[in-house]
């Protein structure tokens, strides 16, 4: 292994443009695969950015915006079990946004109890803000939604189903991935459903637990009681649904997958072939090691440690520059997620792959003899 770090070492102009291509895959897998869970992560803003440990909706409900009304009876269903706080009404639905300017959006609302310690209410908002949101028809909407639904705008009046509406304030990091989020208090919610939401019914019910563990178990016996009626989940599986659903009713993880795929294949290729250039230009002092007797194999190992760390050191130049982008991309309000699974899963990706070239590489190195050496 010394002896190939000292080789990639004296000859790292030629080994240069393989580190970069593992590089470039490297940065290209991480960037694809992080934008990809930072887009999609969107999509479950209002489970993620709530305290409620579990969620109850309609049955077989796929996606946190696709929740049909359940009556307010079944809270009775989750009061009183062991390890279960009392159970909050949530409402989540569709409505239109008529723009004060003229024009129509669709948005979508979140309508919560406001007090102190609910489960439901958005942990962004400020107390001064869910104070101003008890206010009758008061909204709260994204920051980078207020030009879209033309709310800076001084003349006309915004309305939602018909019904007048003012904006209180605004919050910075929910953003939506198609229909505006629109937080209100449960009572601005229904009077704005109005006959499109039963009076006596909600989308969800939310509750919070003594432990993770328990709201698991809790959802479990909700599920298995109750099949036909509701489905009941932990926060983090109907966030994973949710995410997963969009992810796969739209397509978009296929294209970026390829992108990610086309620059793996890209950096596969440059670098089997930086490998096998590098390896055929030292054939003379390979055929020399032959003729003193080092076995072949030993050669063919050196070659594959040598790919191995073309790969290690790619990855680690790939590493800050993953990080640069991503600030680059937080400026313009895209979240690019770089959990440790994604940053291990794109080394183990890359490191195979600068491992693969390497054993392309090899074949050069069984047309090696030591009688080349008298030509």
């Amino acid at each position: 292994m010394s002896y190939a770090l000292q080789t990639l070492w004296h000859e790292r102009t030629r080994y240069a443009s393989g580190v970069l291509a593992v590089t470039f895959s490297a940065v290209l897998i991480a960037l694809q695969c992080g934008l990809l869970l930072g887009l999609f992560k969107i999509t479950s803003i209002p489970i993620d950015n709530t305290t409620a440990d579990l969620w109850v909706g309609s049955t077989a409900v796929s996606s946190v915006d696709l929740g049909k009304p359940i009556p307010n009876s079944y809270m009775t269903r989750l009061a009183g079990l062991d390890g279960v706080r009392m159970p909050e009404q949530y409402i989540s639905n569709f409505a239109n946004f008529s723009k004060p300017t003229g024009g129509t959006e669709l948005c979508f609302l979140l309508g919560s109890l406001l007090d102190d310690g609910t489960a439901g209410a958005a942990t962004l908002l400020t107390k001064e803000q869910r104070e101003a949101l008890t206010m009758p028809y008061a909204i709260v909407v994204d920051e980078s939604d207020v030009k879209r639904l033309a709310l800076n705008s001084p003349d006309g009046e915004p309305k939602i189903n018909g019904k007048r509406v003012h904006l209180v304030g605004t919050v910075k990091g929910l953003k939506s991935l198609a229909a505006p989020w629109v937080f209100c208090s449960l009572h601005t919610a229904r009077q704005l459903m109005g006959p499109m939401l039963p009076p006596d019914h909600v989308t969800y019910l939310l509750a919070r637990c003594d432990s993770p563990a328990r709201a698991k178990q809790v959802a479990d016996e909700l599920r298995a009681q109750y099949p036909g009626d509701m489905i009941a989940y932990t926060a983090e599986d109907f966030s994973y649904q949710s995410r997963m659903y969009w992810l796969t009713r739209t397509k978009a993880g296929l294209a970026i997958g390829y992108a990610a795929l086309l620059g793996l294949i890209v950096g596969a290729v440059i670098t089997a072939q930086t490998l096998y250039s590098a390896t055929a230009a030292n054939a003379k002092e390979f055929a020399i090691l032959l003729a003193l007797g080092i076995p072949r194999w030993r050669i063919s190992l050196m070659v594959i440690t040598q790919s191995f760390w073309v790969g290690i050191i790619g990855i680690a130049l790939a590493y800050p520059v993953c990080l640069v982008l991503r600030a680059l991309a937080m400026q313009f309000n895209t979240d690019v997620d770089m959990r440790w699974e994604i940053l291990a899963g794109t080394a183990t990706i890359t490191v195979g792959m600068a491992l693969i070239a390497g054993t392309l590489a090899l074949r050069s190195v069984k047309q090696i003899e030591p009688m080349n050496l008298l030509r």
